[in-house]
C-alpha cells in the first residue's frame, strides 16, 4: 500500500473511535506523544482519541512545490523530507517536535514570516475530524472556505487536522547570516519596517528576518540571505551556543538545516534553567539530548510536581510568577512596547520576529491582524518575582498592554482574561458561527475553557 492509502485506512479507525466517543459524553482530546503548550489544567475526564501514527509525510511534489503531510507529523520530519528535494516549507517554527497541524491550529511564527505570514497561511487544504463524527476538507474555496480561514488558533476546539497540504519553497545549500546592533530602538525599527517592506539589505534580497534584544540600548536585527556558498560554516549544534554568537560577531555562515533548527539544541536560550550550557552539564547531556523536547519534559515534571519550588520555599526564596508569552505589537507601537517591557517584565534576551500576513484581501477570523500592516513578535519565556498583593500580575498587565496596543496574544501559555474581553478579542460571533456547525454537541471543549478557563 501507498502513503495515501495507509492514511485513508487510519483516518477511517480513527473516525469510529469519535463516533464511539462522541456517545460517552465526556469531553474529547488527543493522545499524542509531544506538545509545546505551557499551561497546566485539570483536565477531569476525557476521551483520548489516539493520533500517535499520524505522523508521515504522505507526498512531496516537487512540480507544484507543495508538500502533503499528515497532523501529527513534525517539523523535523517534513524538513528532512523537503530538505531532500532542495524545498522547505514556507514558515518552519522554531522548535523540531512542532507539527504542523499544531503550528496551524495554535498559530506559528519564524523568521521567514515578514514574507509568508504564519504557518496556516501557507496552507492550500486541511482535511478535519469534526466534533459531529465527519470528517471535512476545508479548502480556500468552496463549502467548508469559512472552516479554512477560522481554523488557526482554534486549539483543536472545532476539530483535529489529519491531513494538511503547504506550500513549498526552494533553497539553497547555506545561510549567510548578518548581525546589524542598534542601541536606538527608534532607529531599530525604522530598520526593520525598511528591510521588512522592501526585502532587501543593501540593495540585496533578504530571505529571513528576526532578531534579539539583550538589554536595553542593545538591539539586533539578524539578516538570512541564502546561498550556494560559504567561506566557513558555524557550528551550534553541541558545544557552541548560537544566540551567544550573535553578540560575538557580525557575520555567520550556517548550512540550512541548522539556520532552520538554530534555536531548537538550547530551547533559544532555555536550556540555561537545566544548567545544560554549562560546559561539564552540556557533555553529559550529550549532543543527541540537547534538544528542545527533552528540556520540554524537564519542564512538564517541574510543573507537575513543583520540586525546585518546594526547595525554594525550603530556603526561603521569595516566589516567582513564570512569564512564558509570545505576543505580536504593530511595529508602530513597538517603541512603546519596549519601554513597557523593559520598566516591568524585563526578562532577557528577547526574541524578535516580523510578522505580515501574505495575502491582504483574505481575513483569518480567529486571529485578526489589520493585512497590510507589519507586526514584530516579542518572545520571553522565564520568571520573575511575583508579587505579593496579585500572583499574575505580569501576565496580566501584559495581556492589558497588547489589547492597548493594538497587538494580539498566543494562547499556547497561561491566559487570564476574563470571557467578556476573550470573545472581544477572538471574535465570539464567527466562532460560535464555526461551533455550532462542526461541534453541535460540545465534542471538544470550546476555546475560552481550553486556553483559559482553570479547573
Amino acid at each position: 500500500m501507498n502513503a495515501t492509502q495507509i492514511y485513508n485506512i487510519k483516518k477511517q479507525r480513527l473516525l469510529k473511535e469519535l463516533k464511539a466517543a462522541v456517545k460517552t459524553g465526556h469531553p474529547i482530546a488527543l493522545q499524542k506523544t509531544t506538545s509545546n503548550l505551557f499551561r497546566t489544567r485539570a483536565q477531569g475526564k476525557v476521551v483520548r482519541l489516539d493520533v500517535t501514527d499520524f505522523t508521515h509525510v504522505i507526498n512531496v511534489d516537487t512540480k507544484k512545490r507543495i508538500v502533503e503531510v499528515e497532523g501529527m507529523a513534525t517539523y523535523e520530519t517534513i524538513v528532512a523530507e523537503t530538505l531532500k528535494h532542495g524545498l522547505m516549507p514556507a514558515v518552519v517554527p522554531q522548535l523540531k517536535t512542532i507539527t504542523l497541524g499544531g503550528a496551524v491550529t495554535g498559530v506559528g511564527i519564524e523568521s521567514s514570516s515578514f514574507k509568508y505570514g504564519f504557518p496556516h497561511e501557507t496552507l492550500l487544504s486541511i482535511e478535519i475530524l469534526t466534533g459531529e463524527g465527519k470528517i471535512v476538507e476545508a479548502k480556500p474555496t468552496g463549502p467548508h472556505k469559512k472552516l479554512f480561514f477560522g481554523f488557526a488558533n482554534s486549539y483543536g476546539s472545532l476539530g483535529y487536522a489529519l491531513r494538511l497540504t503547504a506550500r513549498l519553497i526552494p533553497v539553497k545549500r547555506y545561510v549567510k547570516l548578518t548581525h546589524l546592533r542598534y542601541s536606538n530602538a527608534k532607529k531599530y525599527f525604522a530598520d526593520l519596517q525598511s528591510i521588512c517592506d522592501t526585502h532587501k539589505w543593501q540593495g540585496k534580497v533578504v530571505d529571513f528576518v528576526d532578531g534579539m534584544i539583550y538589554k536595553k540600548g542593545e538591539y539586533y536585527i539578524v539578516i538570512g540571505q541564502m546561498t550556494d556558498k560559504a567561506p566557513y560554516v558555524s557550528d551550534y549544534t553541541y558545544k557552541k551556543i548560537y544566540y551567544k554568537s550573535i553578540r560575538q560577531r557580525t557575520e555567520d555562515y550556517l548550512t540550512i538545516s541548522d539556520y532552520i533548527w538554530r534555536w531548537d539544541t538550547d530551547w533559544f536560550w532555555c536550556s540555561e534553567n537545566m544548567k545544560a550550557q554549562n560546559p561539564v552539564v552540556r557533555r553529559l547531556f550529550g549532543k543527541k539530548r540537547l534538544r528542545s523536547d527533552v528540556f520540554m519534559k524537564f519542564f512538564n515534571f517541574e510543573m507537575r510536581h513543583g520540586y525546585k519550588r518546594k526547595l525554594d520555599e525550603l530556603f526561603g526564596k521569595e516566589p516567582v510568577e513564570l512569564v512564558i508569552q509570545d505576543v505580536e505589537i504593530p511595529i508602530k507601537n513597538c517603541e512603546e512596547f519596549v519601554s513597557y517591557y523593559h520598566k516591568t517584565i524585563n526578562i532577557l534576551p528577547a526574541w524578535v520576529c516580523p510578522v505580515r500576513q501574505c495575502d491582504p484581501k483574505v481575513s483569518w477570523s480567529l486571529y485578526k491582524t489589520k493585512p497590510k500592516e507589519l507586526y514584530v513578535n516579542f518572545g520571553f519565556w522565564s520568571s520573575v518575582p511575583a508579587k505579593k498583593t496579585d500572583p499574575h500580575w505580569h501576565n496580566k498587565s501584559l495581556e492589558n498592554k497588547v489589547r492597548e496596543l493594538k497587538g494580539k496574544k498566543s494562547l499556547y501559555s497561561e491566559s487570564y482574561y476574563d470571557q467578556k474581553t476573550f470573545w472581544q478579542l477572538y471574535n465570539r460571533l464567527q466562532y460560535s458561527i464555526l461551533k455550532k456547525q462542526y461541534d453541535p454537541k460540545d465534542a471538544f471543549k470550546d476555546l475560552y475553557n481550553k486556553t483559559v478557563k482553570r479547573g
